[in-house]
């Protein structure tokens, strides 16, 4: 897999998640990785929609949006960023502990980038991080095809 050089890029990464623990995988994640990054966390779907609309905050690179969180779900911001004109290009990957295909196509459906099952072990949460931040930086904000949107470990980088 090739690597972002870290003096090229640094990536404004925005996480809505409301389990703790989650968030702070989240955060050792990025900090192992040959990325330059700067996390902005939220832990329920209103305080992303403050975070998101107020005019003075700049939009981030990528949003990491969990569907079941307090006040407003995933679903729900899901739909106000993508019906948004000013947030409609921001890349949303959905993450979640559910694998529905009910859930997935829904999620495909409503515009989100690309959908990851949480995976439980912190290795392969780790490199399915950086796989999903690799494609974002090398890929338009445009969603990918229907067979490439749900990411796994096991999913190969097309170099």
């Amino acid at each position: 897999m090739a690597m972002i050089p870290k003096q090229k890029i640094e990536l404004s990464i925005l996480l809505a998640d409301d389990d703790i623990d989650d968030c702070t995988f989240f955060e050792e994640a990025l900090n192992g990785l040959p990325l330059s990054t700067h996390l902005t966390s939220v832990n329920d779907g209103e305080q992303l929609m403050k975070q998101l609309t107020n005019e003075t905050n700049a939009i981030p690179d990528v949003l990491f949006l969990d569907l079941n969180m307090p006040r407003k779900n995933g679903f729900e911001c899901l739909i106000e960023i993508k019906l948004s004109k000013r947030l409609k290009n921001l890349p949303v990957v959905v993450f979640s502990t559910s694998m529905e295909q009910e859930v997935v196509n829904r999620l495909y459906k409503n515009g989100a980038q690309y959908f990851i099952h949480k995976p439980a072990a912190f290795q392969k949460f780790k490199k399915i991080i950086q796989q999903t931040l690799t494609l974002i930086t090398r890929e338009s904000s445009s969603q990918p095809s229907r067979e490439n949107f749900v990411l796994n470990v096991q999913t190969e980088l097309i170099v």
